[in-house]
């Protein structure tokens, strides 16, 4: 189906966090200084997804909860990039943080505060987000609590239903270790996307050897794309791999990079390209956006 101005629809649920990005000028000394460049930025796994399918051409709905005293201005900022915003007020509540330590070659560390990301319900979620959609896309922070869990599997099984594609974005190693991948992988087996980066397809599947992951992850999912940073990125469909190597590119911060490609790909595909193109805007899409800091699209 396709919006008012003939655009692919696309309904993303996952998480709103403020980022506190620091950037070192070098290592961090352990009990010690370090100057650094701090900056808060918009971010949030999910809604950083929900800012790129925008910025690719995609008519997207985001779903998420937050803080209600950061309501209006986030429903603000996400309209202004196109997004259009379906938040959740939770008075208990606020608003999810993350402080992201950004190393000197880009690589990120992050120290997590979900706050109302975990409260999301059941009834942030109706039926009428349905309406005209053409894929539903998770990132797999939403999955992290029982309760927001039980809300968003709920959800992709009315999406199922209903014939509408799911793509799934394993979201972070760390927390998949935490929730048991096994368990993830029964939770969202089925998807028509998945969308590991290469530490978390290993996570996944108990090997770093890619022919084996994808082995593994092929048999639950209809397309397997694996992220692997600056190395080429994977995608299998239907028995047939393709491959695409990133353009080199001088490293900022590697914030949104795997959220741009991710969108970049869908858009890509539900514009009825093939899987050589949507993996190439992928990889083009990752590669820009690790030359700059932030994780969403410069206005």
């Amino acid at each position: 189906m396709a919006d008012a101005a003939g655009r692919p629809v696309v309904v993303v649920i996952g998480d709103v966090m403020t980022d506190v990005i620091v950037r070192a000028e070098g290592e961090m000394i352990r009990g010690s200084d370090r100057r650094a460049t701090i900056r808060m930025l918009p971010g949030g796994s999910g809604a950083n997804q929900a800012a790129w399918f925008a910025h690719f051409g995609v008519a997207v709905r985001f779903v998420a909860r937050v803080g209600v005293g950061d309501r209006d201005a986030l429903a603000a900022t996400f309209a202004e990039a196109g997004v259009e915003p379906r938040l959740a007020a939770d008075a208990a509540l606020p608003s999810g943080m993350l402080v992201t330590l950004v190393a000197p070659d880009g690589e990120r560390s992050f120290f997590t505060d979900r706050g109302a990301n975990d409260a999301l319900t059941v009834d942030d979620l109706p039926d009428a987000l349905l309406e005209g959609a053409d894929l539903v896309h998770v990132s797999g922070y939403a999955l992290v609590a029982p309760g927001p869990r039980a809300a968003v599997l709920g959800f992709l099984a009315r999406a199922r239903a209903a014939g509408i594609a799911v793509s799934v974005d394993p979201a972070s190693a760390s927390f998949l270790a935490e929730i048991g991948p096994a368990d993830f992988l029964d939770w969202t087996r089925g998807a028509d996307f998945c969308f590991p980066n290469g530490e978390e397809a290993a996570v996944l599947t108990g090997t770093a050897e890619p022919e084996a992951q994808f082995a593994r992850l092929a048999g639950l999912y209809r397309t397997v794309v694996i992220k692997r940073g600056p190395l080429a990125a994977e995608a299998r469909q239907a028995g047939r791999t393709v491959t695409a190597m990133p353009p080199a590119v001088i490293a900022v911060d590697t914030t949104g990079a795997g959220d741009s490609f991710l969108a970049a790909f869908l858009a890509a595909h539900l514009a009825g390209r093939d899987l050589e193109a949507a993996l190439e805007s992928g990889v083009a899409a990752g590669a820009a956006t690790v030359t700059r800091l932030g994780g969403r699209p410069a206005r």
